[in-house]
C-alpha cells in the first residue's frame, strides 16, 4: 500500500503538471492567430510525413507500409478529435472539418477531386509541351524507387501519396486554414495556406520549375475544403494526384514524360487535347464548387 507521503508527492506532481500545461495553453493562446495557425499546420503535417520517413529508414520495404497504415489510423483518430484529450476535442474536430458527408457532398466533392487531378496533370503536360521537361531535376529526389522491384516501388509510391494526402491536407487545409477562415475569412485563409504550402515544397528539386502549379493546386484544394466543409475530397484528390506525380513525373516507373515541345513538333493533336482537358476540367471543378455552395442539407 502506498504511503501518505507518496500519494501527496504524486498529487503534487500531477498538480504541477496540470499547472504547467495550463500556463503553456494560456501563453499559446496569447500568440497571434497567424503564428499559431501556421505553426500548428506545419507541425501536424510534419508529424505524419516524418513518421513515414522513419518507417522507410527503419523497416525494409515493403513491410514499412503495414505499420504506417496503423500510424495513419491513429493520426486520423487523434487529429479528427475522436481520440485524445477532451479539452482539445472541439478544436480538433473543427480543424479537421466534417468526416461524415451526405450523398450530395460526396457526389460533388468527388467530382471536384477528380477534376482537380485532371487540371493539375493537364497543366503539367501543357507546361512541358511549351518548355523542355527537366527530367534530371524532377527525378533527383526519388531515385531510390527505381532501384526497387516494381511491385515494391508501387507499394511505397502509393503509401507515400496517401501519407501526403492525409497529413498535408490535415495540416494545411485543416489546422492552418480553418482558424484563419474564422479570423480573416476564406479568401485570406486560402491565400496564406497556399503560400505556406508552396514554400514548404521549395526544398524539393522538382519544385522550382512548377512553383505556380503548386500554388494553383493548393488554392484549388483550399477552395474544395472550404466549400465542401470537409478535408476528405481534398485528401482523395491530393493522394490520386501524387500517385500520378510519383509514377509519371518524379520517377521513370511508367516510362516518364517523353513528349517534345511544340516548338519542335508544331501544334499537334496531343497539345490541343490537353488544353481542352484543362479547360473542361476547370469548368466542371467550379461547377462542382458552386453546387457544394448550394448543398440543400445546410
Amino acid at each position: 500500500m502506498p504511503s501518505c507521503s507518496s500519494i501527496f508527492v504524486a498529487k503534487l506532481f500531477h498538480m504541477n503538471q496540470n499547472t504547467n500545461t495550463n500556463k503553456f495553453i494560456k501563453a499559446w493562446n496569447k500568440l497571434p492567430i497567424l503564428f499559431r495557425a501556421v505553426s500548428s499546420g506545419f507541425l501536424v503535417s510534419t508529424i505524419g510525413v516524418a513518421a513515414w520517413s522513419m518507417m522507410l529508414l527503419s523497416i525494409p520495404a515493403p513491410w514499412s507500409v503495414l505499420p504506417m497504415v496503423i500510424v495513419l489510423w491513429i493520426f486520423w483518430k487523434y487529429f479528427s478529435g475522436k481520440w485524445g484529450s477532451k479539452k482539445s476535442t472541439v478544436t480538433r474536430k473543427e480543424n479537421f472539418r466534417k468526416t461524415r458527408l451526405n450523398p450530395y457532398v460526396w457526389k460533388w466533392g468527388l467530382a471536384g477531386a477528380v477534376c482537380f487531378v485532371a487540371i493539375i496533370q493537364a497543366s503539367f503536360v501543357i507546361t512541358f509541351r511549351i518548355i523542355e521537361f527537366p527530367k534530371a531535376q524532377f527525378t533527383a529526389d526519388y531515385k531510390m524507387l527505381e532501384t526497387m522491384p516494381l511491385w515494391v516501388a508501387w507499394a511505397i509510391l502509393i503509401m507515400s501519396a496517401i501519407v501526403a494526402g492525409i497529413c498535408e491536407e490535415t495540416g494545411y487545409r485543416g489546422y492552418l486554414q480553418t482558424p484563419l477562415e474564422k479570423k480573416y475569412g476564406p479568401l485570406t485563409a486560402i491565400i496564406i495556406s497556399s503560400l505556406v504550402f508552396t514554400s514548404i515544397h521549395l526544398t524539393k528539386n522538382w519544385a522550382y520549375p512548377i512553383i505556380p502549379h503548386i500554388l494553383f493546386a493548393s488554392t484549388l484544394l483550399g477552395i474544395l475544403a472550404y466549400k465542401s466543409g470537409s478535408l476528405i475530397p481534398g485528401i482523395i484528390g491530393h493522394s490520386i494526384l501524387d500517385i500520378f506525380n510519383y509514377s509519371v513525373w518524379w520517377t521513370g516507373l511508367t516510362g516518364g514524360f517523353k513528349k517534345q515541345t511544340i516548338f519542335k513538333t508544331g501544334m499537334d493533336a496531343h497539345f490541343v487535347i490537353w488544353i481542352l482537358i484543362f479547360i473542361l476540367s476547370l469548368s466542371i471543378f467550379f461547377k462542382a464548387i458552386s453546387r457544394l455552395k448550394r448543398d440543400p442539407s445546410k
